[in-house]
């Protein structure tokens, strides 16, 4: 089967029922999406299908069908990921960054969505698990993002 990964069609070789987390991380090397939970209640594999946020853990990459996936290596082709970028580099947010990816890709479909959402919106959003506990830096981040 083919999938559409990143704007370019990759023919995949994984069972239809293997989770598409696996099959980006696995079977064609994009380890920007992590693994956090399992379940898809933690937001550290979220990508986009179509645009909208969705956590990869949980999707079989059978139904994938003609959607578009798109990754946190695909998302610098989104006009929103230098923006969101800025704000985590000037806002020092990064601690050991393993959430972060899911964080940004939740936050990428959101501005897609509605290009200036209210900051309480944003935080709202921003449901990604942080072990690290940078939480207080993101929250920084989006407020200069937002106060734009």
């Amino acid at each position: 089967m083919d999938v559409l990964v990143n704007g370019v069609a990759r023919r995949i070789r994984s069972s239809p029922d293997t989770p598409l987390l696996w099959v980006l991380r696995d079977e064609l090397d994009l380890t920007g999406t992590k693994y956090g939970c399992g379940t898809g209640s933690c937001g550290v594999c979220t990508v986009h299908l179509d645009g909208a946020a969705i956590p990869s853990c949980l999707l079989p990459v059978g139904e994938v069908g003609n959607a578009a996936v798109t990754t946190i290596e695909g998302l610098s082709a989104a006009g929103t990921f230098a923006e969101l970028e800025r704000a985590w580099l000037d806002a020092d947010v990064s601690q050991c960054g393993y959430c972060q990816p899911g964080v940004l890709m939740t936050l990428a479909a959101l501005l897609t969505q509605a290009p200036r959402p209210a900051e309480a919106d944003a935080i709202k959003a921003v449901k990604v698990i942080c072990r690290c506990g940078s939480y207080p830096a993101m929250r920084r981040a989006l407020h200069r993002l937002f106060a734009r």
